[in-house]
């Protein structure tokens, strides 16, 4: 009798303690649905004032370059401020609630309708930085891979290289293209400034890489005379290594130095053709315009390869015509930011003379 009762109150405790985590189950649950629809309004809210005071910038903005009304130096002071406001918003914990630009086609294509906006800036540096030690590691690649085929051409393959490591190393340039394309698409919806030709750019290397991957390479007498075109490009990659190389290390100290003073946005990343401080600009620009000459050049190559008939596969055209585009794109884009850097820096020459005459000006007074 006495253990019947003792089973009977352990089965009863057993049943109301399952009751009460029940209860507390529903009771969170109905907590967790009250703060989520009282933070979404909140977020509402928030988003709706910071929409409305980006606009009100954007508006003063333009309506300080418009106005007859300021000298140059009070409108450079006001532009100054507007520039410290709008510098707040996009680098601060705000920025998780702007407008995030358009996803596109190529991060649905890849990932489908997934967000890849991040909504701590920690978790944006993060993939910045994933971005930068992607490059890295790639740089050395680049530079490694084409080099390594040429010696072994050279010292066990005869001067004629075989079809799989070429073609492994084609599919290793299609893996690092569309990694830098899914990368770099996701910084710039994370509110990184890259210009959209880069991106551009490695859609029309990837494209590249997937149509060199059905080049046929032979092995025979005229080998070196067939494979010629494809030596060249081995070479050109070497040279674009070393660019690589050259961009990381040189470029990102001063765009770290440019973020310091507030000129660049912490998610932003060194640009195929940024160009850094003056010493730089002799060091890397004339490299970077011998790279783009010599790709343009590979691409007229095989292009003449084609048209006489030594091998007149449609991909030779294919990959000689984009191989062309891409040189003209990263020329064009490498002139305008020389000219962009030259302008800035003749409109600082010419606010610091002015400074200077006024200070000149009031000590006569």
């Amino acid at each position: 009798m006495g253990d019947t009762t003792v089973g009977d109150n352990s089965e009863r405790g057993l049943v109301e303690q399952v009751s009460r985590v029940v209860e507390q189950a529903k009771e969170l649950q109905d907590l967790s649905a009250s703060l989520i629809s009282r933070t979404s309004l909140e977020e509402d809210s928030l988003r709706q004032r910071l929409h409305s005071l980006n606009s009100t910038i954007q508006s003063l903005r333009s309506s300080i370059r418009n106005s007859n009304l300021l000298d140059s130096k009070n409108s450079e002071k006001l532009e100054e401020e507007l520039f410290r406001a709008r510098y707040i918003l996009t680098e601060g914990g705000a920025a998780a609630f702007l407008p995030s630009k358009s996803h596109g086609r190529f991060l649905s294509m890849f990932l489908g309708p997934i967000n890849v906006r991040a909504t701590r800036k920690d978790v944006q540096l993060k993939v910045k930085e994933e971005y930068n030690s992607f490059r890295d590691r790639t740089a050395y690649l680049f530079l490694l891979f084409p080099l390594l085929l040429i010696v072994l051409r050279s010292w066990i393959w005869n001067g004629c290289l075989p079809a799989l490591p070429v073609q492994l190393y084609q599919a290793w340039l299609l893996y690092l293209y569309t990694g830098l394309a899914l990368r770099e698409n996701i910084l710039r919806v994370n509110g990184s400034d890259i210009r959209p030709w880069w991106i551009y750019h490695h859609y029309f290397a990837m494209a590249m890489a997937l149509i060199s991957l059905t080049w046929e390479i032979e092995r025979g007498p005229e080998c070196a005379q067939k494979q010629k075109g494809v030596l060249l490009f081995l070479k050109w990659a070497i040279m674009q290594g070393i660019s690589m190389l050259l961009q990381n290390r040189y470029q990102r100290q001063r765009l770290y130095t440019r973020i310091a003073l507030g000129k660049a946005g912490r998610m932003d990343v060194v640009w195929g053709e940024t160009a850094g401080v003056e010493g730089q600009l002799w060091l890397l620009c004339p490299i970077l315009f011998i790279l783009q000459g010599f790709e343009a050049y590979v691409g007229v190559l095989l292009l003449k390869i084609a048209l006489v008939g030594v091998i007149s596969e449609w991909q030779v055209v294919t990959c000689g015509i984009l191989l062309i585009i891409m040189a003209v794109g990263n020329f064009a884009n490498t002139v305008q930011t020389l000219v962009t850097k030259s302008r800035v820096k003749a409109k600082m020459k010419k606010g610091k003379n002015k400074q200077e005459l006024d200070q000149g000006f009031g000590k006569h007074q």
